[in-house]
């Protein structure tokens, strides 16, 4: 069982950046079309530390640091979920107190378009994070490449029966470019039971190679217990393999936006053969398995660091690769057609603008029930896998053993 106090912070830092970044993508949009916005939080719960800006809106810090919201004024919760039943009433109340054209200014009263804007933004934002943060990472780092060269072939492996042998290069996957080794083994993992075509360089010769990697089990860098696909092929490093590549500013952007698509492309992949039941359920990860990646993450960063300070500063600019990534995991999943998600607001939103009137309200009140019903038990299976991942039944049985 991991150190759990060492997971806090770098988790707090990563969950707080993206989660952030999202709920403003939303302020934003809604503060462009004029809409009057009641409050923005970050974390959940009573405040621990509040203020109220010259717009009116109340800046809040939870003190449950799992989230965050932006509530628009005549919201009766901070998901933006309204009673529809009871938005004549709240009409009714706006007006009692301003002109007819102050309905434009409130969220539920705006066009469908501009509302759908609204929502999208955050999960718009959260692909931009992910883009400007590679693209600062690659920018003032660059990046390291080592050519793709197998070093050594597992016996008995799915690189072997394919016909791999030490010294062969590998130039493409699935037709795709291969600039570094890591782009096989992120091309694999997703990959188990997949024939995967491969273009090869051996003796000078170019030829075709087509591996399926299995399925094991494998401890990560976490400590946790993961099923992914393996082909047996090990890569060493050498100096002459070995190279920095260097990007000016827009190729830095260039790159970072092509990082962001393929974290998005594998992700999709990933989530289909999960819903065909062509990978097992049981390694979806939930807050648990983030933490512990941010403790590992951060710990590889200040790994090797000559001095404390080098230490913090490689953390955190480790921490910024993972939030890129986790970045767009968010924004993906908020797009997903699943009322109470911003996907599900989506679909509510094409329906009104296709029909030219909303969904019934009782319609509306039973899809937000079964997303709502559908997403704890979502949250709730990824966190009981965590838990048998981490051993922490294990765990907690040993303390009273």
């Amino acid at each position: 069982m991991p150190d759990l106090v060492s997971w806090i912070l770098p988790f707090l830092f990563v969950l707080t950046l993206v989660v952030t970044i999202h709920e403003l993508g939303h302020y934003w949009a809604a503060r462009s079309f004029g809409t009057v916005i009641d409050s923005f939080s970050v974390g959940f719960g009573r405040a621990i530390f509040k203020w109220r800006d010259k717009h009116g809106v109340e800046w809040r810090i939870g003190w449950i640091p799992l989230g965050g919201y932006v509530r628009f004024a005549g919201d009766d919760n901070a998901a933006s979920v309204p009673d529809h039943d009871d938005l004549a009433e709240m009409k009714a109340k706006i007006l009692e107190h301003n002109d007819p054209e102050a309905l434009q200014k409130f969220f539920h009263f705006k066009p469908v378009w501009q509302r759908a804007i609204i929502t999208v933004a955050g999960p718009v934002a959260n692909f931009i994070l992910a883009i400007a943060l590679f693209a600062l990472l690659l920018g003032v780092f660059g990046e390291v490449r080592s050519t793709p060269r197998v070093t050594e072939v597992t016996p008995g492996g799915a690189g072997q029966k394919a016909g791999f042998v030490a010294g062969d290069i590998i130039t493409k996957a699935d037709g795709q470019a291969v600039q570094d080794f890591q782009d096989i083994v992120r091309h694999t993992v997703v990959r188990a039971n997949v024939p995967i075509v491969f273009t090869v360089e051996r003796a000078g010769r170019e030829l075709e190679l087509v591996a399926t990697p299995a399925l094991k089990e494998v401890v990560d860098p976490t400590g946790a217990r993961q099923k992914i696909g393996v082909l047996g092929l090990s890569h060493q490093a050498t100096a002459e393999d070995t190279r920095r590549v260097r990007y000016g500013p827009i190729e830095a952007v260039a790159a970072g936006a092509g990082k962001t698509w393929d974290v998005l492309s594998t992700t999709f992949y990933y989530l289909g053969r999960l819903v065909r039941g062509q990978v097992p359920a049981d390694q979806l990860g939930g807050f648990i398995g983030i933490a512990a990646a941010s403790d590992a993450v951060a710990k590889a960063g200040a790994e090797g660091a000559p001095n404390p300070a080098m230490g913090v500063f490689g953390s955190f600019v480790a921490l910024l690769q993972l939030s890129a990534i986790l970045s767009v995991s968010v924004g993906f999943l908020n797009l997903l057609p699943i009322p109470v998600l911003d996907g599900g607001h989506l679909v509510f939103y094409a329906y009104e603008a296709v029909a030219r009137r909303p969904l019934a309200a009782k319609v509306q009140a039973v899809g937000y029930r079964l997303g709502l019903a559908l997403l704890l038990g979502f949250m709730l299976f990824a966190v009981w896998n965590d838990l048998q991942r981490y051993n922490v039944f294990n765990f907690l049985g040993g303390l009273f053993s």
